[in-house]
């Protein structure tokens, strides 16, 4: 039984993942409203990208360095 699931999870990557994150869409609308999912959906969409770029992650990292490591 488990030899044929990861079979077909390893024909259906895209279908299961996309039944993954639907189930987890709706459970959030129910639970917690379409607004509140809505800038769940941003910020997490906000912080992929931000994450998938390297120059962009150097310049935050070095703006939190200089933030906290300022003298009065």
């Amino acid at each position: 039984m488990k030899e044929k699931f990861l079979e077909w999870l390893n024909e259906n990557k895209g279908l299961f993942w996309g039944i993954v994150i639907g189930l987890a869409v709706a459970i959030l609308f129910l639970t917690i409203g379409f607004w509140a999912t809505l800038l769940i959906a941003i910020c997490v969409g906000i912080g992929a990208f931000l994450g998938s770029r390297p120059d962009i992650r150097a310049l935050i990292g070095e703006w939190f360095l200089n933030l906290f490591n300022k003298k009065n």
